[in-house]
């Protein structure tokens, strides 16, 4: 089992000067139950190289004791500080795709050619997508094979117009993710600010908030699993 899981490069909080970059709770729960499932895992970003930490994730109220063992974790640290360009890979090498959510996706994810490219790559292969929390903002920007908003009449969730406000958004974006997806005709529905809430359809699998994180990982890892059921099996000539 092969598993890409791709993060945030950028690591300025708009123009403000305060530092951000992926949610560590959203990197560090996925990667613990995918590796306790045996997953071999490549972890990629839109520059390469160190992967940004917002601080505020790696706070003493944030943390938790999957944090703590994260960056505990000596193999973490090395994988953490060489992270592989997005366009060095393929979606042929791997069974599916994890995309960790966190500020600093807002703004380098939806406007990466080469992660949507290679999202619609998986999606055109049936492999598995999920996406947490602000990483779901990439999914505005594809298309499927028609021409139309990759989101048009899909089940997805995503953070509420309350979590950007909480999160200090409100008139730093041009609209919200919640009313870009409704703009591009997809189902969208949602929880309570900060409680979990996942939605599976079909390939895709999307994460609200970052309490969300341990859901989308395990509905990737059933869903994984009922695609490989389902696969025709090559009988003997």
């Amino acid at each position: 089992m092969k598993i890409l899981i791709i993060t945030t490069s950028h690591e300025q909080f708009g123009d403000t000067g305060r530092k951000t970059g992926v949610w560590l709770e959203e990197l560090a729960v996925p990667y613990y139950i995918f590796k306790d499932a045996g997953a071999d895992i490549t972890l990629a970003s839109p520059l390469g190289g160190p992967i940004p930490i917002d601080p505020k994730s790696e706070s003493i109220i944030a943390s938790t004791s999957t944090i703590r063992r994260f960056q505990k974790d000596l193999e973490v640290t090395s994988w953490m500080a060489h992270s592989i360009p997005l366009g060095t890979l393929s979606a042929f090498g791997y069974d599916m795709v994890f995309l960790a959510g966190g500020l600093g996706a807002i703004w380098d994810l939806p406007g990466d050619d080469l992660l949507v490219q290679l999202l619609e790559d998986f999606d055109r292969q049936s492999k598995v997508i999920g996406l947490l929390s602000y990483a779901v903002t990439v999914l505005i920007s594809m298309k499927t094979g028609d021409g139309e908003p990759f989101v048009k009449g899909k089940d997805l969730t995503g953070p509420s117009d309350t979590e950007e406000q909480l999160a200090g958004l409100t008139g730093m974006l041009s609209s919200s993710l919640e009313s870009k997806m409704i703009a591009g005709k997809a189902y969208y529905s949602k929880a309570p600010n900060y409680i979990c809430h996942t939605v599976v359809n079909r390939n895709i699998v999307t994460g609200q908030n970052p309490a969300s994180s341990g859901e989308v990982a395990k509905k990737m890892l059933f869903a994984l699993k009922e695609a490989a059921r389902d696969r025709p099996v090559a009988q003997p000539y």
